[in-house]
């Protein structure tokens, strides 16, 4: 891949451009030139439907001022704009200061819309029509391509209209939560547990916390190895929320239930990310979104 991203693609680009523009130039100026200064009709020697000649004459002129009116803005663009090689323009322009500057003016316009929200509880923010309304299309536009439209989730994304919260459901939690984003990771943990019977014993031990499906022998050979993923999950298997551990006595299972999954994590571990929007959306924003996600899950 370095191959592809080295110094000299850039500057290759570059030869190439300024190559078209100089030989575009010299093309321009070798045809404008009149071949039949006297005007006598100098001809190519092709004659077409047996009277019609093709005459050896230059472009008209406007055409011809169009052609280098065309290079040279093409030479000025290069000059004021990022174009060759790692040269940056002489404005110094770049997309993401245009994409920094675009966002400022969009932010600083819509400021006063959110004004008197940030005033407001997340509690009397919910209970806001306006606040609500303009929170449904933040939730849109940056939440349900993974939550999905009605917030319900799917597998490994979870679903924010219950009450099984990962780092907790309250107002200030969830606005933590969108700023910053979450990294929930379990490693693997076979090796601490034991061998592959242990895990499936374990995995037996885990669905038996919540009563689902699962064979009694196995989940009590699974107990005594469960200490393995107490540190996280807690002697009772009700989870932490300080660290995001799932409460696995509750039958939600994020990523899948029986035994086959659970077995799964147990051996592979898991990364699960939810990214920042921190640097997408402005607090006052985050605190209307944060307000319409816990809105789902306390709706009265």
């Amino acid at each position: 891949m370095s191959d592809f991203t080295s110094d000299f693609w850039p500057y290759f680009i570059s030869a190439i451009v300024i190559g078209g523009i100089v030989f575009c130039l010299t093309i321009l100026l070798m045809t404008s030139k009149s071949h039949d200064p006297a005007h006598t009709g100098e001809s190519t020697g092709h004659v077409y439907d047996e009277d019609i000649l093709e005459m050896n004459n230059p472009m008209p002129r406007w055409w011809f001022w169009m052609f280098i009116i065309t290079c040279v803005f093409g030479a000025a663009y290069l000059f004021l704009f990022p174009g060759l090689g790692t040269y940056s323009g002489k404005l110094g322009w770049t997309a993401l200061k245009q994409y920094e500057q675009e966002v400022k003016e969009t932010n600083d316009r819509i400021a006063p819309i959110y004004a008197k929200f940030t005033s407001m509880s997340g509690e009397e923010v919910a209970q806001d029509p306006k606040a609500m309304a303009i929170g449904e299309r933040l939730f849109m536009n940056n939440c349900s391509q993974c939550h999905g439209s009605d917030a319900h989730g799917s597998r490994g994304f979870p679903n924010l209209t219950d009450t099984d919260w990962l780092y907790g459901g309250a107002h200030a939690t969830i606005k933590e939560t969108i700023t910053n984003g979450r990294n929930g990771m379990m490693p693997p943990m076979a090796a601490a547990v034991g061998g592959p019977e242990d895990v499936k014993n374990v995995a037996h031990y885990v669905l038996s916390l919540s009563n689902s499906e699962h064979e009694a022998s196995r989940a009590a050979l699974g107990k005594e190895k469960f200490v393995a993923c107490a540190a996280c999950h807690g002697p009772d298997g009700k989870g932490n929320q300080a660290i995001g551990a799932p409460n696995l006595t509750d039958d939600t299972w994020l990523h899948g239930a029986g035994e086959a999954a659970i077995t799964h994590r147990i051996n592979n571990g898991l990364n699960n990310k939810m990214p920042a929007q921190g640097s997408r959306l402005t607090p006052e924003q985050i605190h209307v979104l944060a307000a319409y996600v816990w809105r789902f899950s306390n709706a009265k």
